[in-house]
């Protein structure tokens, strides 16, 4: 029994859900996100989601649970939004933007400019003696989820100083130094 997709995804004030065959489609005031799915059955019922399984097979089971959070991340994107916050610590590590283009200098000889997908609201802070931060702030949840990785792949934190790009409140473990 799937816990997760046992319960209704409640469908907020300004979203409409749409569903035709095998395609729903969420729209609200930030956007509008579609979503194919199969080996489950989905009904839109009283201002709620209903995601239902056809059998107890292992495939069903298997993805019963997963579309009822995609549904769920879909609707609370388009309603909410979703935000991811990078850190970047080093000294001379800077970040800055223009539109669309994500400016990185992280200590390598030449700086890396990164064009954003138009989805994605990109935005850098720079306070005196603090480290710079990256927000990147999107609808899609996937979509904000997969530049933060592909950002944080680019210098990830090393475990003796914890210089490079991390998330805002990631814990990371650290290694002690050459013992004397």
């Amino acid at each position: 029994m799937s816990r997760i997709g046992n319960n209704p995804v409640a469908i907020p004030d300004g979203v409409t859900v749409e569903v035709k065959e095998n395609i729903l489609t969420v729209k609200g005031k930030l956007g509008e996100l579609t979503q194919e799915f199969s080996a489950v059955e989905v009904k839109v019922e009283e201002g709620q989601v209903l995601v239902t399984r056809p059998s107890d097979s292992k495939e069903h089971k298997a993805k019963h649970g997963l579309y009822r959070s995609l549904i769920n991340n879909m609707i609370d994107g388009v309603s909410k939004g979703w935000t991811k916050e990078l850190e970047l610590v080093g000294v001379g590590y800077r970040a800055s933007n223009q539109g669309q283009k994500l400016d990185l200098a992280l200590g390598f000889s030449h700086n890396i400019v990164i064009d954003l997908a138009p989805e994605v609201k990109i935005e850098t802070i720079s306070e005196k003696g603090k480290n710079p931060i990256v927000k990147l702030t999107s609808f899609d949840k996937q979509l904000v989820g997969q530049v933060a990785a592909k950002i944080r792949s680019f210098r990830k934190p090393e475990p003796y100083k914890g210089k490079g790009i991390k998330f805002v409140g990631e814990q990371l473990r650290r290694k002690a130094g050459k013992s004397a």
